[in-house]
This record gives structure tokens, C-alpha cells and sequence, in this order.
């Protein structure tokens, strides 16, 4: 019996002693850099069975509206003739912030991009001379050029540009970092530290969310696994927190192969990762409320989007769309209050491409 009682303490203790290094590790990453908005994570399930599931959060309305953009479109990634130029290769639908830059989205391959808020984020370098690519239009520049994670990676890890990052309208440094997903599940993290491209890759970089940086996101990760979720998870709004919870959940879901359920799946755990709407922090002014979610079958190439201003969620569904060059930028109104719900591809209206923000 008194064996028996050692032994227990001991787990106790150990049990204890894992739970004080992690609360010391988050706060001092917490106390360190602002606690910051927005969450992402992949579900992989079986039979090809790929959902990317984000959350917005921001401090205030971010305006957003959803784009259709048919292929074959010329961009360039700034206003200098010394910019990055290209023709888009495939289609997509995408959500505008403000109208002036691309913060979410898939194309017609199933490859999603998500454009988070990362306050470490630095990407100048001194006397850089390189062609210029807008943060605005980043996330779209990738969606219109690859169909897979591995050529994106391939491609970006060039370091053949550099980001022009003007500040946002509401005065906000452009401060962000890029997750992107294909349809065979695999997953990159693009983030910009001390000037240069810092990118993780592979089908376990399922989640992300904020501050700290990304291997610093894995490492208390790693903490929180030997505890075990049904134990107990952080419950706080923080970044922090938020990856721990998401990517808990996200490996706990079922694994099914009927879309319904994965998609139902993946925006239960944007809801239990959001903040309530209303929440602010008057110290902490990036812990935000939770705007709107998206959820994206990378199998079925159907787009979901939930506002939390509107009782419905609605979805854009890919095999309703035609992506060829001579099909015209068309536009969802989101920001006069339209409430939509079950597909809405048919409700999208001709438009005027989003005028990209650009800084040099």
C-alpha cells in the first residue's frame, strides 16, 4: 500500500511539475509579444478527405466581401514597374478585407491559403533591391500559380522577391503570416522573421494560429500532449491557447468520409477556437472578436463561409462555376447586412476586381 501511495504521488507530482513549466513557458511568450487574432487547421480524413477550416478575428468590421476570379487574369505584385508579374494559371474564390487585399481563399486545384496576424513578422532586409510583392496580394498570387503545396514551397523558397507592407486602413502594421493547404492534406507555413522566409512543411502543420512564431507554437504543443486534451486544455482567448485547443480537437475529430460530417467537424472547432462577439481587451487591443469562419473541402471543392452577424452559413460550391479566361470578375456582397444561405455561387454579381493596397 505505501508503494502503491509513492507511486501515485509521484505521477502527482510529475503531473504537476509539467503543468508549472507550461504555464511558465506561456506566460513568458504571452508577457513578450502581443496576444494576436485568428485561427487555422486542417482536418485529414479518410478517403482523400481534406477540410481547412479558419476563423477571422479582428478588432473591427474587416469589410469583407467574397470574389470570384476566373484563370488567365494579368497582376502584378506593386505599383513600380520593378514588381513581381504574372498571369494567373487557375481559378478561384476568395475573402477581401476592406476590399484591398486577399486574406482567404481556394483555388480550382483545392489549394487554400489563409493570412493570419503574426506581430514577430519582419520582412526588410537592408538595401533589398528585389522585384516587389505586395502583402495584399500574396495570398492571391499563390492561389493563382500553384496547385500543390510542394510546388508553392518550390517556388517561394526562392526568396526571389521581396513584401511591400503598407499599413492597414485602420492604422494596423501588415504584420502576417501565410498557411497554405492542398487536397492530398499536405501543409506550409510561410512566416517572415528578421527578413527572411522561415517555411514549415508537411501534413503535420495542421494548425496555426498567432504569436509566438510557429516552432515556438509546436514546442508548447508538444507540453500540452502529455497532458492529454481529456485532462485538460487552456481555455483562454490567447494564441497560445487557441493552437493548443485547435489542434487537439482537430486530430480528435471522427474520421469520416462523408463530407457533411467532416465539414460540421471542422466548424465546431473554429466555434470552440472563436472569441465572443463583443470581446475586447483595452491592454491587448489584437484580442479580437471573431468576424466570420470559413470552411473549405479540398475534396468536393466547396467553399463555406459562417458570418457571425447571420443565422445561415452558405457555401460556394466549384462544380457551379466556370473558371475560363473569358468569364468576368464577379462579386458576393457581404457588408450591407445581405443575409445568404445554402449555395450561393448563383448569386454572385459582376464586379470590379479588388483594388489591391500597395505601398511602393
Amino acid at each position: 500500500m505505501n508503494f502503491n501511495h509513492k507511486q501515485g504521488l509521484m505521477k502527482t507530482t510529475g503531473y504537476y511539475k509539467v503543468i508549472a513549466t507550461i504555464l511558465i513557458i506561456m506566460y513568458a511568450w504571452g508577457m513578450s509579444v502581443p496576444t494576436d487574432a485568428c485561427t487555422r487547421a486542417v482536418y485529414l480524413g479518410p478517403d482523400d478527405m481534406v477540410v481547412t477550416g479558419r476563423t477571422m478575428d479582428w478588432k473591427e468590421d474587416p469589410q469583407s466581401n467574397i470574389y470570384f476570379f476566373p484563370r488567365g487574369r494579368d497582376r502584378r505584385g506593386g505599383m513600380t514597374d520593378h514588381s513581381v508579374k504574372w498571369t494567373s494559371s487557375y481559378g478561384s474564390v476568395v475573402t477581401a478585407g476592406y476590399d484591398i487585399g486577399v486574406c482567404d481563399g481556394m483555388n480550382e486545384k483545392g489549394l487554400v491559403a489563409n493570412l493570419l496576424f503574426l506581430a514577430e513578422s519582419d520582412y526588410h532586409r537592408p538595401g533589398d533591391k528585389r522585384p516587389v510583392m505586395g502583402l495584399s496580394i500574396w495570398t492571391q498570387y499563390v492561389l493563382d500559380n500553384f496547385a500543390t503545396v510542394d510546388e508553392a514551397v518550390a517556388e517561394l523558397g526562392k526568396e526571389s522577391f521581396r513584401i511591400d507592407d503598407p499599413d492597414l486602413p485602420n492604422g494596423a502594421k501588415s504584420t502576417l503570416h501565410l498557411s497554405i493547404s492542398d487536397s492530398t492534406g499536405n501543409s506550409a507555413i510561410f512566416e517572415y522573421i528578421d527578413g527572411k522566409l522561415v517555411i514549415h512543411q508537411g501534413r503535420d502543420c495542421q494548425v496555426m494560429t498567432n504569436s509566438p512564431s510557429y516552432d515556438k507554437q509546436q514546442t508548447l504543443d508538444d507540453y500540452w500532449d502529455q497532458i492529454g486534451g481529456l485532462v485538460m486544455l487552456p481555455g483562454t482567448n490567447r494564441a497560445s491557447d487557441r493552437f493548443v485547443r485547435a489542434s487537439f480537437y482537430i486530430k480528435a475529430l471522427p474520421q469520416v468520409s462523408d463530407y457533411r460530417q467532416a465539414v460540421a467537424g471542422v466548424f465546431s472547432v473554429m466555434r470552440n477556437v472563436s472569441v465572443p462577439l463583443g470581446i475586447s481587451i483595452p491592454s491587448q487591443p489584437n484580442i479580437a472578436s471573431t468576424r466570420w469562419r470559413t470552411v473549405a473541402d479540398q475534396k468536393n471543392l466547396i467553399y463555406y463561409f459562417e458570418s457571425t452577424l447571420s443565422p445561415d452559413i452558405f457555401w460556394i460550391d466549384f462544380k457551379k462555376l466556370d473558371f475560363s479566361p473569358e468569364r468576368k470578375v464577379r462579386k458576393l456582397t457581404l457588408t450591407n447586412g445581405e443575409i445568404y444561405a445554402g449555395d450561393a455561387a448563383d448569386r454572385m454579381q459582376v464586379s470590379d476586381p479588388i483594388s489591391f493596397l500597395f505601398g511602393i
